[in-house]
């Protein structure tokens, strides 16, 4: 539903940029560098660090956290215990990983924190919320997630200069405006 992803991608971009997702995920890519880097005081001592660090562990987060097959996959291992999809995934995400690392640095390396957590959470979860799950609500979450793909390209090619994780909640209101769908219409008597 085009509606849909079009009021997503803007709600989520006006509340990411409220709430600085971005900004928060960089800050957390540099606090990561300052770590690797073993400084005694980021506040003093990585003052200014590497920015293609933050960077890369920022776009490869959203990049192998926004797809259909980490949440599908992530799903069928909580539901059915078919790791298939994971491990399939985690095949082609190391592959992108090294070329990302080639082109942006060994921040990537570290998106496997976000990766571990983000479909750690969702596997166990997966029981629960299995009840709201259909194939729109994944045809429509691959949408969302297309698009923050989309936006890191742009990125990636110096076209513009996107703030894709403020994007990120999205996703959620992807999720909420699905599970709306159907009680909305039957209010309406369509």
């Amino acid at each position: 539903n085009i509606c849909f992803l079009t009021l997503a991608v803007i709600a989520g971009g006006i509340v990411g940029t409220v709430i600085d997702l971005d900004g928060k995920i960089l800050s957390l890519g540099k606090l990561l560098e300052c770590l690797v880097q073993q400084k005694k005081s980021c506040s003093e001592n990585c003052i200014e660090p590497n920015k293609n660090f933050a960077y890369a562990f920022l776009n490869a987060s959203v990049l192998f956290c926004v797809g259909a097959m980490a949440i599908l996959g992530s799903f069928k291992a909580g539901i059915e215990k078919d790791y298939s999809i994971i491990f399939t995934k985690s095949i082609l995400d190391g592959f992108m990983a090294i070329s990302f690392t080639a082109a942006m640095g060994i921040g990537t390396a570290f998106s496997a924190i976000a990766v571990f957590l983000y479909q750690g959470a969702l596997t166990l979860l997966s029981v629960a919320v299995q009840p709201y799950v259909s194939d729109v609500m994944l045809a429509e979450l691959t949408g969302s997630g297309g698009v923050l793909i989309c936006m890191i390209g742009v990125n990636l090619i110096g076209l513009k200069k996107i703030k894709t994780a403020n994007y990120l909640p999205a996703v959620i209101f992807t999720v909420v405006f699905v599970l709306l769908d159907s009680p909305v219409r039957n209010f309406l008597g369509m």
